[in-house]
C-alpha cells in the first residue's frame, strides 16, 4: 500500500486555469507546485483551449498525480461564460482521462466548506486558510492558484481514509 499520494487540484478557466499538486500522507500535506496557466483573453478561444490542454498534459507528465480534483461549473448568468468554462474543463478532463487518472469533482460551496468551514467563504478567507493549512511562507498572489490548492485540499479532506 502506497502511503503517499500526489493530488492535482484544478480551477479551470479559459484565461486563467489554476493548478496545484499536493503530496499527501496521513501525517502531512506538502505543496509540490502550484500556479496559474495564464492565456491572453484576446487569443481566440480554440487556441486558448488548445494551450490549456497542452500545458496541463505537460504538468501531468511532470508530476504524475495519483488523483485529480476539479471544480464543478457553478451557476452564472452569462451562458457564453458557462460554455467556455465547460470547454476548459473538458480539455483538462481529457488530459487526465488519457492517463487514467481518477477525477473527483467538487462544487465551489463544498470546497469552501471543507477548507474554511463556511460554504459562503470569501476568496480572501480561502486564501488565508490555504496559507495556514499548508504552512506557506507567503500567501499565493493569485486566487486561481489558491482555489486550486483549496480544491486539492478538499479532495484530501474527503478521502483521508484511503491514504
Amino acid at each position: 500500500m502506497n502511503n503517499k499520494q500526489i493530488i492535482l487540484g484544478i480551477d479551470p478557466g479559459t484565461t486563467a486555469t489554476g493548478f496545484a499538486f499536493l503530496s499527501v500522507d496521513k501525517k502531512k500535506t506538502v505543496p509540490i507546485d502550484f500556479g496559474v496557466i495564464k492565456i491572453d483573453s484576446k487569443t481566440i478561444l480554440q487556441k486558448r483551449i488548445s494551450e490549456i490542454y497542452t500545458r496541463i498534459k505537460l504538468l501531468i507528465e511532470k508530476y504524475n498525480p495519483d488523483e485529480a480534483s476539479i471544480e464543478t461549473i457553478f451557476y452564472a448568468k452569462n451562458i457564453r461564460s458557462i460554455l467556455s468554462l465547460g470547454e476548459a474543463r473538458g480539455v483538462v478532463i481529457l488530459a487526465l482521462a488519457e492517463k487514467n487518472i481518477p477525477i473527483f469533482e467538487y462544487s465551489p460551496r463544498e470546497i469552501k466548506k471543507s477548507v474554511v468551514g463556511n460554504g459562503n467563504a470569501s476568496k480572501q478567507q480561502i486564501q488565508y486558510m490555504v496559507k495556514t493549512i499548508l504552512n506557506l511562507k507567503e500567501t499565493p498572489t493569485s486566487f486561481d492558484a489558491t482555489d486550486a490548492l483549496a480544491i486539492a485540499l478538499c479532495h484530501h479532506q474527503k478521502n483521508k481514509s484511503v491514504i
